[in-house]
């Protein structure tokens, strides 16, 4: 798949990023993870994001890191690009970069290089660094220290014809609006702050009707719902399930650190789809936590 190509997968139709599948003693659990894959494919997500911020990207050392890439290239080959996440320093993002697209991946998400703060001109050396090293199409990711400005984002489009789109998970409307006008179609635009659905309308009305969706891991039904309702302009179905689910389920996920990986791990427990124990440094959820949050669920039945 060319850049250009994913470019067109990514600008319609859900994304997603599965969940990694550990075992009791928290290795990777491939055959685990081959069945979430399965399970996840008649919904019709348009791509997924293996090893991306949902799948624990930053808790896998590089052996794991090819195991879960393969797994997913073999179980959707044909069926759903795979883009592979990928991210902390330069060389280390270019040798997850090259894996990945030595594995067979139809892109990469870069993500944030993580702890140091660093510069504009730092930030598009990265970027550069990282494109220059690949031939597929890469999505850079605007969050943590990873924050781009419309000018950055220009020159990185003039220097870096297969980075193809942008993944917004700060959630700066000047900025958004800013980088939207002043790149216009030249990137495919992807909304990803956590729990996106809440943002949806809001991005859509900016420009960026794509976002990746996390409850896809357990409630995909409900989530192809709302984005069906969302692609449609159907407000009402949005609202609903904005008010009934999505903002009760966020005042869980806000009780405790690192909940955002943790409670769709819980959810997908709860769907009968377990995908292990997070790693540290994440914590799963407490056991009073996971009842409210089947509560939650239960009113949307069976996925």
């Amino acid at each position: 798949m060319s850049p250009q190509e994913l470019k067109l997968v990514l600008e319609s139709g859900l994304l997603s990023f599965p969940l990694t599948d550990f075992d009791a003693e928290l290795n990777f659990e491939p055959k685990g993870y081959a069945e979430r894959l399965e399970w996840l494919q008649p919904y019709g997500a348009s791509a997924l994001f293996a090893a991306g911020g949902t799948g624990e990207f930053f808790s896998l050392e590089p052996g794991e890191y090819s195991d879960v890439i393969k797994v997913a290239l073999d179980t959707c080959r044909g069926r759903t690009p795979i883009l592979a996440g990928a991210g902390g320093p330069t060389r280390v993002a270019i040798q997850y970069a090259q894996e990945a697209e030595r594995l067979g991946a139809q892109g990469i998400l870069l993500l944030p290089h993580y702890l140091t703060e660093a510069s504009q001109e730092g930030l598009i050396a990265h970027v550069q660094a990282v494109c220059r090293s690949v031939k597929f199409g890469v999505v850079v990711y605007n969050r943590g220290a990873c924050r781009l400005t419309p000018k950055s984002l220009l020159v990185l489009a003039e220097t870096c014809p297969n980075l193809i789109g942008f993944k917004d998970g700060i959630g700066d409307i000047e900025k958004f609006v800013a980088i939207r006008q002043t790149l216009g179609e030249r990137f495919a635009y992807l909304g990803g702050l956590p729990t996106a659905e809440v943002f949806a309308g809001a991005y859509k009305a900016m420009g960026c009707p794509v976002y990746s969706s996390a409850v896809f891991n357990f409630i995909p039904k409900t989530a192809m719902e709302f984005y069906n309702a969302h692609a449609a302009n159907d407000t009402a179905t949005c609202d609903r399930l904005i008010r009934d689910f999505f903002l009760p389920y966020i005042a869980l996920r806000n009780k405790g650190e690192g909940y955002a990986v943790s409670i769709v791990k819980a959810g997908a427990a709860l769907a009968g789809h377990a995908a292990g124990p997070v790693r540290p440094p994440l914590s799963d959820m407490l056991p009073a936590e996971v009842e409210e949050l089947r509560a939650l669920m239960a009113p949307l039945g069976a996925q």
